[in-house]
């Protein structure tokens, strides 16, 4: 249940391509293009309200594009049934803004709630699973809490532990540090760039935090009335003449 089964294509792990979606006189999305490699991390920075959490759940299947396609190992998932999405999605972890765990089971328990859904894994092998995940982010101390026992940085260290739960080469991150006090949010930064490091999966991960994703991202696209408006590394970022993005960068401290 490690990594013995990921995904062998040597292409890009997700392809995006004129992507656009629609609520009813707003345009959100505007012919979005861009990939992410196999072990590579994409920021998706960008003003609240332009689309960002809206991108992360095209990709997921969880809302449909009016346009284009969204290719996660070659797979249209924009033009899938719910079936093979489902099996598609069983090789993506998602990590909700708020966590969104479930109040009425532990810690532990949360973990190994996909693992049996979704495997043939006894009771034994589950729960093996879980305490390894969770020692993996530091919250194996805490098997047999609620949620509402937690932190926010806690509460997110344990939906991260579960969106690994299948062992997933995608992830996706809805602003993983939002509401964390600034050691928090360095701390989940770094569990972010440890399981890529570790891990070798491509990410995407949507954040406000600029000095979060300049270090935990290889590469970022900063997003504007529903485009791309520029892509690359940080430092590309920097040299930018462009006056949003030279604001937005200030104004990000």
């Amino acid at each position: 249940m490690e990594s013995d089964d990921r995904n062998d294509d040597q292409g890009p792990a997700i392809v995006v391509k004129d992507l656009a979606k629609r609520f009813g006189d707003q345009t959100v999305l505007n012919g979005i293009s861009f990939q992410v490699e196999t072990a590579e991390t994409l920021a998706v920075l960008g003003r609240s309200g332009t689309g960002k959490s809206v991108l992360l759940k095209l990709m997921i299947g969880l809302q449909a594009p009016d346009a284009g396609s969204i290719r996660i190992h070659g797979k249209d998932v924009a033009r899938m049934q719910e079936g093979p999405l489902n099996e598609v999605r069983k090789k993506m972890g998602f990590l909700f803004q708020q966590g969104a765990l479930y109040d009425s089971m532990s810690v532990e328990e949360n973990v190994e709630f996909p693992l049996s859904r979704h495997t043939n894994m006894s009771r034994v092998e589950r729960k093996q699973r879980a305490r390894r995940l969770l020692a993996s982010v530091g919250m194996d101390r805490d098997l047999g809490k609620l949620p509402s026992q937690l932190s926010g940085g806690m509460q997110k260290r344990v939906s991260l532990a579960r969106a690994l739960a299948l062992d997933p080469d995608i992830l996706l991150f809805d602003e993983p540090t939002a509401g964390l006090d600034p050691i928090t949010a360095r701390e989940i930064g770094e569990l972010i760039l440890s399981m890529k490091e570790t891990r070798k999966m491509a990410a995407v991960v949507v954040t406000h935090d600029v000095h979060g994703a300049k270090k935990f991202s290889d590469r970022l696209i900063m997003m504007r009335d529903g485009k791309v408006l520029i892509e690359g590394t940080f430092t590309d970022l920097q040299k930018s003449r462009d006056k949003f993005v030279v604001q937005f960068l200030r104004d990000s401290g």
